[in-house]
């Protein structure tokens, strides 16, 4: 990715930005979170609940400032950047704020670490030593999925790139079940943290950035645009 960028002129636009085309269908994560996001122009209504309703009460003046699709982040052992659904770039009345968005609807959150590790190279052991290290965990059970290490490790790296004071990974969810919160409840275990739908929680401070995690349920009716 350069560091040059085009404004989108509509959720359309996020698609030539996918991995994988085919994942661009109604009622999947991609396309309706791009149809939500670009409706609101901003945070979603959500969104900036979540931030409200937040126990910081400088989160309370979180102000939306840019949102980057499928912003890449690259990771040590990596062959190709990890790609993170949608970057936001806030601030507070103190400081900047990096913002992961992890759009959600039926899919999981890729693998477990066990199964991740089955055929281990030294590349994916060097990263997993690196988000270990970023996130402060001396030890990540197998049964946790990589891509929440990912994204949340995410958060952090481009928070010391952009001198932010928070970061922020958010799990925007349009699944009316709550599908696989159970597998992020598990991994703010790993924190000592418990959580439920629509609360941020303060995760800790990680290398002089703190850092938070957030479970949000996105309007349905994004679902069959």
């Amino acid at each position: 990715m350069g560091a040059i960028f085009i404004p989108t002129t509509g959720p359309d636009s996020w698609r030539e930005f996918l991995a994988d085309p085919k994942h661009w269908r109604s009622e999947y994560s991609a396309k309706t979170l791009a149809h939500c996001w670009e409706e609101a122009e901003a945070f979603p209504p959500e969104i900036l609940t979540l931030f409200q309703e937040a126990e910081d009460r400088d989160c309370r003046t979180i102000k939306y400032l840019l949102a980057f699709p499928e912003w890449r982040v690259s990771l040590p052992g990596g062959s190709r950047p990890s790609q993170n659904d949608l970057f936001v770039l806030a601030r507070t009345e103190d400081s900047l704020v990096t913002m992961m968005i992890e759009g959600k609807v039926s899919e999981p959150f890729g693998e477990t670490l066990e199964k991740w590790l089955s055929e281990a190279s030294p590349g994916k052991n060097q990263r997993l030593d690196f988000l270990q290290m970023q996130l402060g965990l001396p030890h990540i059970p197998r049964t946790i999925r990589y891509q929440l290490l990912h994204r949340t490790a995410s958060a952090l790296i481009e928070a010391k790139r952009f001198g932010a004071k928070k970061a922020i990974m958010i799990v925007h969810s349009f699944s009316k079940d709550d599908l696989w919160f159970e597998d992020y409840r598990g991994f703010l275990h790993l924190f000592g943290l418990d959580a439920e739908p629509g609360q941020l929680v303060f995760v800790g401070e990680k290398q002089e950035v703190r850092l938070y995690c957030g479970w949000v349920r996105g309007n349905q009716i994004y679902l069959t645009r």
